[in-house]
């Protein structure tokens, strides 16, 4: 076999497997990680202006240019190592740097991407975390002491994961620098491997919560919407029983706000799927660190259970709740349409009932008229037969008079059989005289 017998996704497919592997890092390290994406339909944003963000960054600290057609770029950046990302609405860069900062969470440690360059950004930073990798003291007891230095005490997160390999902390809280923090504690030992990967999961999990998150608002502005609709839907819905109202007038009102529940249907549809997506994915990423408890502080599934989940229980009621009334407007117009339907085929009806009573009128009428004819073409064929049977009456000594009575009966007869045949002829279905 040879290569050009593989299918020609073979190769492609396999190395996306390991396009993204996970860092190796030991303590102490600080990771400093950016998020940006576009305020508005970011998944199909010109992706040349993420290759030109990029390229100018790696251009300011004289790094390989990165493959304009490459989804993910690896390089260093002075004495950091930088790895960039591009997702469908997103990108990430990441900045890995053994050694901590003179001051904790220090925001010199940010510098690495530079204010101005941000600022350049195609797009908003959605994400900006900073995590400071440290050994585990022997006694956590200074863990802890450290924790209520640098977090917010009531919203902190801290446990252990993946069996107690490290112990991690956070408060999901944003600094007067703009950055999230996250402190890890690793025990002696641990491989560089390991570490890196808790660090990617920890990345990942504020990145897809702040992703996920973006449908809040939408679902938020949109149940504003459906309360105003909702009182309409229900009051034409609750109309549908008067009769004095014309099916189609009141259909016209409710195709109206079927069309605009179409339309925010429309509009949110990319959004709300992607927040379910991106909650599978904070959901499974916090799985994957396999909690335990530490000194009886909340675990990250605890945090994400009392703060998160209501946000995405929202997101998806407000999906639900469009739907369901996206159904009502479907039952309420089949209804009408049936009900205009039934007026209809009622109309139809008295028009057709009338149009009989018309026919039989004309019928009615038809024969009075050709009775009258009757009457009318015997009389003057009788007045054409008296002139041409005078004299023949004169030599068969007959009274012109008695001779016009005998004949009388037998032209009224022939006038009437001719009519008969006539309008027989009329009558008659095309095809039936042989023609």
């Amino acid at each position: 076999m040879t290569p050009q017998d593989d299918h020609p996704l073979r190769y492609g497919l396999v190395n996306e497997l390991h396009a993204r592997p996970s860092p190796r890092l030991s303590a102490p390290a600080t990771v400093v990680y950016t998020a940006f994406k576009e305020t508005d339909r970011a998944s199909t944003r010109d992706r040349r202006r993420d290759d030109e963000h990029l390229s100018s960054l790696a251009a300011r600290y004289g790094a390989p240019r990165p493959d304009p057609e490459a989804n993910h770029y690896a390089g260093p950046l002075g004495r950091h190592k930088l790895r960039w990302e591009r997702h469908t609405e997103f990108v990430t860069y990441t900045a890995y740097t053994p050694g901590l900062p003179p001051r904790a969470f220090d925001p010199s440690a940010g510098a690495i991407f530079p204010e101005e360059w941000q600022a350049a950004a195609p797009g908003k930073r959605i994400a900006a975390v900073i995590i400071q990798i440290l050994p585990l003291p022997e006694d956590t007891d200074e863990a802890r002491e450290v924790m209520e230095k640098w977090f917010v005490t009531d919203g902190l997160a801290a446990a252990w994961v993946l069996e107690e390999a490290a112990l991690v902390a956070g408060d999901f809280r944003i600094d007067a620098a703009g950055w999230m923090r996250f402190a890890i504690f690793v025990r002696p030992g641990e491989g560089e491997g390991r570490v890196g990967r808790i660090v990617q999961r920890i990345l990942e999990l504020e990145t897809y919560r702040a992703m996920s998150m973006m449908g809040l608002p939408r679902a938020r502005a949109l149940s504003s919407r459906l309360n105003a609709l909702d009182p309409q839907l229900s009051a034409i819905v609750e109309g549908m029983a008067d009769d004095s109202r014309p099916a189609d007038d009141v259909l016209q009102e409710l195709l109206a706000v079927s069309a605009r529940l179409e339309a925010e249907a429309t509009q949110s549809h990319f959004r709300f799927g992607a927040t379910k997506a991106y909650e599978a994915i904070v959901m499974d990423r916090v799985a994957v660190l396999r909690e335990s408890r530490w000194q009886g502080r909340q675990t990250l599934t605890e945090f994400m259970t009392r703060r998160y989940e209501p946000a995405m229980r929202t997101v998806i009621s407000t999906e639900a709740r469009l739907k369901t009334m996206l159904e009502r407007t479907d039952r309420a117009a089949e209804l009408l349409r049936t009900r205009a339907d039934v007026q209809r085929s009622a109309q139809n009806q008295a028009l057709l009932e009338s149009m009989d009573r018309r026919a039989a009128l004309q019928l009615r009428l038809q024969h009075t008229v050709e009775g009258l004819s009757v009457v009318a073409i015997s009389y003057y064929a009788l007045g054409l037969l008296s002139y041409a049977l005078a004299p023949v009456a004169s030599a068969a000594g007959m009274d012109k008079a008695v001779l016009l009575a005998l004949l009388t009966p037998l032209a009224i007869l022939l006038v009437w059989g001719g009519l008969r045949r006539i309008r027989a002829g009329l009558e008659k279905p095309p095809g039936e005289d042989g023609h």
